[in-house]
C-alpha cells in the first residue's frame, strides 16, 4: 500500500528580523527530541518543507534566504536517506557560487531512531557540478560531518553538563564535537511566547564559532543565533569582530570574546 505524506507549505519570511526577547527561565531543562538537520533546520522526512532566513545584525535585514524541499528517497553507498532540494537567495559570499544572486545544491540525509546525518551534498561552481559523500574525508567531513565516524548529531538529547551558563559567560568541557543543552529561556518574537531550551554549538564546524539554538518541546528551532571569537577571520576582514560590529552583544566562552553576527529563523514560528 502506498504511503501518502502531507505536503507542508513555506510562508513568506519577513524582510526584518521580527523583535525578540531572550529570558532565563528557573525551571530545569527539559529533554527533546531534535529531528531537524544541524544548521539548516529542516526534518529530513517525506512531505517535509522549510524557508528559512538569515538575517544580519545589528541591522536586521534579511540577507539570504533559503527554500528547503524534500523530493523524495535516495541511496547513498548503500545507505537510504532522503533527498532534498535548497534554493538560495542573495546568498552569502562563501554559498554564492560565483557572485549568483540565486544558487541551488542538494543534500541527501538520513534520519534514524537516534541521529541525523548529512550523507552527501552536491553543488555547481564554476558552471561544474561537485559531488560530496561520507565517503570522501575531509573534504566532505569538514562542512557537512559530525560525530565520531559521522554519526550524526543525536536526536534525543539532553543536558550533559559539557556547556555551562552564566549570564554571558560560557565554559565548556575539554572534547570534541561540543554540542550541549545550555539552559532553559523563555523566547519571546513576533508576537508568540515560546518554552524552550537552548542549545550550543561550540566550534563544531569552524574554529571560532559558537551558535545558541533555541528549540521548543516539539524540537524545533524558534531562534538561531551566531555569534564569532573576536580574532575569528581576521586575515579576511582585517578587523576585530569587536571593532566591525562594536554595538552587537557579546558573550565569552572559557575566557574568549565572541561577537553577535546575525540570526536566523523559519517559517515554522510565522
Amino acid at each position: 500500500m502506498e504511503l501518502l505524506y502531507k505536503k507542508a507549505t513555506m510562508k513568506k519570511l519577513p524582510g526584518i528580523m521580527p523583535k525578540y526577547t531572550i529570558t532565563k527561565s528557573e525551571k530545569q531543562p527539559f529533554s527533546v527530541i531534535w529531528e531537524e538537520l544541524m544548521g539548516w533546520f529542516l526534518v529530513p522526512k517525506l512531505g517535509e518543507k522549510l524557508s528559512w532566513g538569515l538575517y544580519s545584525m545589528p541591522e536586521r535585514k534579511l540577507a539570504e534566504s533559503d527554500e528547503m524541499e524534500v523530493i523524495g528517497k535516495a541511496e547513498v553507498h548503500g545507505i537510504e536517506g532522503v533527498e532534498i532540494t535548497v534554493k538560495t537567495s542573495n546568498p552569502m559570499k562563501c554559498n554564492s557560487e560565483g557572485n549568483q544572486k540565486n544558487v541551488s545544491r542538494t543534500f541527501v540525509a538520513q534520519l534514524t531512531d537516534t541521529h541525523c546525518r548529512y550523507l552527501a551534498e552536491s553543488h555547481m561552481k564554476d558552471g561544474v557540478r561537485h559531488l560530496y559523500t561520507f565517503l570522501d574525508g575531509d573534504s566532505f567531513l569538514g562542512n557537512w560531518g559530525f560525530g565520531e565516524n559521522n554519526c550524526g548529531n543525536e536526536t534525543h538529547i539532553s543536558s550533559k553538563g559539557d556547556i555551562i551558563r552564566r549570564g554571558s559567560t560560557i565554559t565548556t568541557a575539554d572534547k570534541p564535537f561540543l554540542l550541549d543543552i545550555a539552559g532553559r529561556f523563555q523566547v519571546t518574537i513576533a508576537g508568540k511566547e515560546y518554552d524552550t531550551v537552548c542549545v550550543m554549538d561550540i566550534e563544531t564546524y569552524n574554529p571560532g564559532v559558537a551558535s545558541e539554538q533555541y528549540l521548543d518541546q516539539n524540537g524545533r528551532t524558534i531562534l538561531w543565533r551566531r555569534f564569532n571569537r573576536d580574532d575569528w577571520a581576521y586575515d579576511y576582514y582585517k578587523q576585530r569582530w569587536s571593532e566591525k560590529l562594536p554595538d552587537n552583544e557579546r558573550i565569552t566562552v572559557n575566557g574568549e570574546t565572541y561577537v553577535h553576527w546575525y540570526d536566523c529563523i523559519t517559517d515554522y514560528i510565522l
